[in-house]
């Protein structure tokens, strides 16, 4: 696979460690180390960051893991392992470092759940600019949510990408949104992504679960 140049933009250590136990508990411990071996990034083998909150994995390493575990899985079936990644990730995150996503918990449940959902989006974007390299915004029309992510891990330095490739934002996306509403789906898809050129990667969000 082509090596990926560092970026000098990072993520904090806790996240990386958390999404790595992630891809772990989906494909198990020899799976997750022949991504690894794929990616480049042999010295994480058995070896994962330190949780702690330094801002110390370069989103090069994380562009690398996507990258490796859509080479492997093909173009379908490594969309649908990043979904279950973000998903996964987002699930750990709640429960190991609930001070990061305590907006899934916060006592508004006598408000509407599109309030809830502006609330959460609001605290997310905070949330990630204050402790990573990444660049959120949100913004809201009538029907959507769209969540702009600029300087995003997840396809640092990949160009020509024929379809966007952020998958593991979208599952950390619905698998917050269904944490919100105990236990609702919503279409979540990336717009832009910058991997194919974009300025920003771009998720869509629409208010309405699935369904009703």
């Amino acid at each position: 696979m082509k090596t990926i140049e560092k970026s000098g933009l990072c993520n904090p250590n806790s996240i990386a460690h958390v999404t790595l136990r992630s891809i772990e508990e989906i494909v198990g411990t020899n799976g997750l180390n022949a991504i690894l071996k794929h990616a480049g990034l042999d010295e994480l083998i058995n070896n994962f960051p330190p949780k702690n909150w330094d801002k110390a994995f370069d989103f090069s390493y994380y562009t690398a893991l996507n990258a490796a575990i859509h080479d492997i899985y093909g173009l379908r079936g490594g969309r649908v392992l990043a979904i279950r990644t973000g998903r996964a990730t987002f699930t750990e995150m709640r429960n190991t470092y609930g001070a990061m996503v305590k907006a899934t918990d916060i006592a508004i449940k006598l408000v509407p759940l599109k309030v809830k959902m502006t609330l959460w989006f609001r605290a997310m974007t905070t949330a990630f600019n204050a402790a990573s390299d990444q660049q959120t915004s949100i913004e809201e029309t009538e029907n959507e949510f769209i969540y702009t992510v600029g300087n995003c891990p997840s396809c640092w330095g990949i160009e020509n990408a024929e379809k966007p490739i952020c998958s593991m934002q979208v599952g950390l996306i619905k698998q917050s949104l269904y944490c919100l509403s105990q236990g609702k789906e919503f279409n979540v898809y990336e717009a832009t992504c910058h991997a194919m050129g974009d300025k920003a990667c771009t998720f869509v969000i629409q208010k309405e679960p699935i369904g009703e």
